[in-house]
């Protein structure tokens, strides 16, 4: 497939601003969600990575595409490659949101390039948001979104090595109820979370697929828990996918003063990598 690259990149520099009220009633469906505890009245401090459950694409049902992702063109340039994903992001914190602020994502699109991979044509969309409360800056993150094509039937390729086992490991299931809640949570339309028969019969899945921004907020409550106190820095990148037909492990080994982490199912590859720093 033919992609103008100059046309979208004629999309960097664009800005998106969204506001919104953190709500104690997120953060209980939050905590339930992810089977967590913390405080809900005003004031206290919220869950880590909540805010990806905020200022959310708000877009009405016909202004949705075949995947149930907003249609692009606005904020997001239109790549015309069918199969869109979250590759990877990071985040620099710099102070915790508390229950009741009103959080506000300041978004640029800062690069689109186009690359070729194994399975063909990608193209990577680069995403800064500045996220403030009550107009004072609490985190930096930056969203690396791949576009690709279809892969065509044939000889599939080899699968990576397994994945080894941390020093620390936690054994989670992939529960269809667990993936619908996340994308309630996220106003995530996207099929592929929910819809098992698009997932098997159109995007050619095994099953469906974990999101990759639960993935890593897992991870990145993982590490907070182990080191017993948010990390500083996380960044995380996406290598292969991992579906609803088995269970899969968080699992992180120090390294340095920070802590290396991964998510993978059994005997599988590394599915999502992460770094958490402290210092």
């Amino acid at each position: 497939m033919d992609v103008d690259i100059a046309h979208l990149q004629g999309w960097i520099g664009r800005e998106q601003t969204e506001s919104e009220v953190l709500t104690p009633t997120l953060v209980r469906q939050f905590n339930a969600t992810f089977d967590r505890r913390s405080g809900t009245a005003p004031g206290e401090v919220a869950p880590l990575l909540i805010h990806l459950c905020l200022t959310q694409p708000i877009a009405p049902m016909s202004g949705l595409g075949r995947d149930g992702h907003p249609a692009l063109g606005g904020f997001l340039p239109p790549v015309p490659l069918p199969r869109r994903m979250w590759a990877g992001g990071a985040f620099a914190f710099r102070g915790s949101l508390r229950i009741g602020d009103a959080v506000t994502r300041q978004s640029t699109i800062t690069d689109v390039q186009l690359k070729q991979g194994r399975s063909g044509t990608l193209c990577f969309v680069t995403v800064s948001h500045e996220i403030s409360a009550n107009g004072h800056p609490v985190l930096s993150e930056r969203q690396d979104i791949v576009y690709r094509d279809i892969p065509a039937g044939g000889r599939a390729r080899a699968e990576p090595p397994a994945a080894p086992a941390g020093q620390h490991s936690r054994s989670l299931t992939p529960h269809p109820t667990l993936l619908f809640r996340y994308s309630a949570l996220t106003f995530n339309g996207h099929r592929i979370h929910y819809d098992k028969p698009f997932c098997i019969e159109t995007e050619g899945y095994p099953g469906l697929v974990v999101h990759g921004p639960m993935q890593a907020t897992m991870l990145c409550q993982y590490a907070a828990d182990l080191k017993g106190e948010p990390p500083a820095r996380f960044r995380f990148r996406s290598l292969s996918p991992l579906f609803d037909d088995a269970d899969f492990s968080l699992n992180a080994t120090p390294e340095g003063g920070g802590l290396k982490l991964w998510t993978a199912r059994p005997g599988g590859p590394v599915a999502m990598e992460a770094q958490a720093d402290w210092d």
